[in-house]
């Protein structure tokens, strides 16, 4: 097992400067890593779910540089050669390094989720997103409804947003 810590010690690297993407990468990590424990991932999904949660936006960069744009699709199309290239520097194993990818190419689309590692990363992204995009009750229920599937993601919702 390779430790999360160098992922995190490269995207800061990585995000020089950028104080706002480390913290969402960070608080996302945060949150990912705390579901999966709860949920009882294998030690392998596990280790998965929490390196894709340090570099799930490692396109933006790129995105806003060639788009002008921090699109979703734009992240999606331009992260997984770059989490690729650090992951392997850092020794990760080819098909550990193709899942994180996969993640990555897909984490801000919502149909067709097909891992617990990904409906984890979907629901620790909005989990940290909720708060950043000062989303409205009205859509919080909403994304609670079509998106969150996991009990511990259900209950970290719930608690954080919608109780009094």
């Amino acid at each position: 097992m390779l430790k999360t810590g160098n992922v995190v010690e490269e995207m800061i690297i990585y995000y020089s400067g950028d104080s706002r993407r480390i913290q969402h990468f960070l608080k996302v990590y945060g949150f990912a890593k705390a579901i999966g424990e709860v949920e009882n991932l294998p030690i392998q999904l596990q280790e998965i779910l929490e390196v894709a949660a340090i570099v799930h936006d490692i396109g933006i960069k790129v995105s806003e540089e060639k788009y002008q744009s921090s699109a979703g699709e734009y992240q999606q199309l331009e992260g997984p050669p770059i989490a690729k290239a650090m992951l392997e520097k850092l020794g990760y194993e080819e098909t550990f390094i193709d899942r994180v990818c996969y993640l990555i190419a897909h984490h801000h689309t919502y149909k067709n989720i097909d891992g617990l590692d990904y409906q984890i990363l979907v629901e620790a992204d909005f989990l940290v997103n909720i708060s950043e995009d000062e989303m409205k009750p009205d859509m919080i229920q909403s994304i609670k409804e079509k998106i969150f599937a996991t009990k511990t993601g259900l209950e970290f919702l719930t608690r954080i947003y919608q109780k009094s």
